[in-house]
């Protein structure tokens, strides 16, 4: 969950918590207070304004001092604040601010509060008007209820400067903004911490005193309901010379807020002393006197130095509890947030006439989205028939791969036919050759063949052996064209024999002689 930067102004004083939650508990990661300015003598005379946020700083024009400088070249309210969050993420926090009269006004509304919410309002901001001769806004009104019928309505009326004091630290970071969450009303969220931890019983009138360093504030209860906030006391640590003084503004509080008795008595703040329990306990002995304990808060994390005095940080602890009380739903609280910040700090920052024209965009995103829509089935189903045309595609590619094997097969069978037709024709050749040969040779019985053999262009040769040389020349004058290239004498065991060699043309066996020579 993102932190919360709680402040709070008290005159010059700026008190300053951090605060998370986890497991539904408050966790403080950072306490810290300073003075806003500290002015020379010599230099009061040189402010020409200064307007106090519930007793905080407000602007101020000093005449020697220069931007990022306070009062005779001192340190600016934005580096005190700086400095006062070091190391802490703004960008991922968000800031509470309480403020207090004079900022903001209460107003006592005892009219009907069954109206709607609105109705309800302007009753409030009539009765205002009327009572107070003051005109404001609906977005600078909010109530809660009390005791009775009647509800405390809280109002700015003006600007509210603890705004400005946010704004000008995120200028001072080069910021737009800081998100600012809520701005609440010191009273009546520190009212409802203290009734959310202390146990009153519904009877029993309760009085809670705030002492700051320069004002103090006196809230009563009734029950754990709010009965009467009284008038800021100016009186504090600062400048406080004995407590009498209280106890006659608390009576005269009481009268004015029809309390007729005190029960209970808490105190918190800058002063919560022994001295102060006894000073409480010797004017209202019947009442139940205690401080504000913090014992249901982590604060591991906080230094030594603002562990004893943290009841001095009880109203940003207060509307930090109240805040997240609220973000859990358990409690509705009131927020002065100005309207015109909210509309700043929203994601997308529209006028009325511009919701006209988010129809006009939904409905044109909604066309372009169909279309789109459409375009996609339309470019899958194509994707779907490119894919079965280049299949068929794969598939006809085989067939006529399949059709040229058979082209060319059919292509080659001329020359193949052309072979076989030669091939045939030499064969009819040997064949009438060799028959004649033989045919020779076996009305002869005299002469034999070692070996035939055909060469480039149908150029025979035969080698052999007779016994008779006669035989041999009708052999050779059987074939025209025949050479009777040698005859030569061998003796062949008991006989004598003439080995041949004759060379003839194959081409030229169909004018042969058939018939032998004697």
């Amino acid at each position: 969950m993102k932190s919360l930067v709680c402040l709070y102004h008290e005159g010059n004083d700026t008190k300053v918590a951090v605060v998370t939650s986890e497991n539904e508990r408050l966790k403080i990661v950072r306490l810290s207070d300073y003075d806003v300015f500290q002015p020379h003598a010599a230099e009061v005379e040189t402010i020409s304004a200064l307007n106090l946020d519930g007793g905080g700083l407000g602007d101020v024009s000093i005449s020697t001092a220069t931007p990022g400088q306070g009062f005779g070249g001192g340190i600016s309210h934005e580096s005190l604040l700086h400095s006062a969050l070091t190391g802490i993420k703004l960008n991922n926090s968000e800031f509470l601010q309480a403020v207090t009269e004079p900022a903001i006004h209460y107003h006592i509304f005892e009219g009907n509060k069954n109206l709607p919410v609105n109705e309800l309002k302007q009753a409030i901001i009539d009765d205002i008007q009327k009572t107070k001769n003051l005109s404001i806004s609906k977005d600078n009104l909010s109530y809660t209820e009390t005791t009775g019928n009647s509800l405390l309505t809280v109002f700015a009326d003006g600007e509210l400067n603890c705004i400005n004091i946010i704004n000008g630290l995120a200028q001072y970071h080069n910021k737009r903004y800081y998100k600012i969450a809520a701005v609440k009303s010191a009273e009546i969220s520190l009212a409802y911490y203290i009734a959310k931890r202390k146990k009153f019983f519904p009877e029993d009138y309760s009085l809670i005193v705030y002492v700051g360093k320069e004002y103090s504030k006196l809230i009563f209860l009734q029950g754990k309901k709010l009965k009467h906030i009284g008038a800021t006391l100016d009186i504090g640590t600062a400048n406080l010379h004995t407590y009498d003084v209280y106890f006659s503004k608390i009576l005269l509080e009481m009268e004015n807020g029809g309390i007729p008795r005190l029960d209970n008595v808490v105190l918190c703040g800058e002063d919560e002393s022994e001295n102060l329990i006894l000073s409480f306990y010797g004017t209202f002995p019947e009442a139940n006197v205690s401080k504000l304990e913090f014992d249901n808060i982590d604060t591991s994390e906080v230094d030594d130095v603002y562990k004893g005095k943290l009841s001095s940080f009880s109203v940003p602890i207060a509307i930090a509890q109240e805040y997240f009380d609220e973000l859990n739903k358990v409690h509705t609280g009131i927020n002065l947030l100005p309207k015109y910040v909210k509309d700043e700090q929203k994601f997308f920052q529209f006028a009325w006439h511009s919701f006209a024209v988010l129809g006009l965009i939904f409905l044109v995103t909604f066309y372009f989205t169909k279309v789109v829509l459409d375009n996609g089935k339309e470019i899958r189903e194509a994707d779907q028939r490119i894919k079965e045309l280049t299949l068929l595609q794969q598939q006809n590619q085989l067939v006529l791969d399949e059709i040229a094997q058979y082209e060319g097969k059919v292509n080659n069978f001329g020359a193949t036919q052309a072979i076989l037709d030669e091939a045939t024709k030499g064969t009819e050749v040997w064949t009438n050759m060799l028959q004649d040969m033989s045919s020779f040779m076996g009305v002869r019985e005299n002469m034999w063949l070692t070996s035939l053999s055909i060469g480039d262009g149908g150029k025979a040769e035969a080698n052999g052996y007779g016994l008779s040389r006669s035989v041999l020349t009708a052999f050779a004058d059987s074939y025209q064209s025949s050479i009777l290239n040698s005859i030569m004498q061998e003796k062949l065991r008991e006989a004598n024999s003439f080995k041949f060699k004759l060379n003839f043309d194959v081409t030229n066996l169909t004018d042969k002689k058939n018939e032998p020579k004697n």
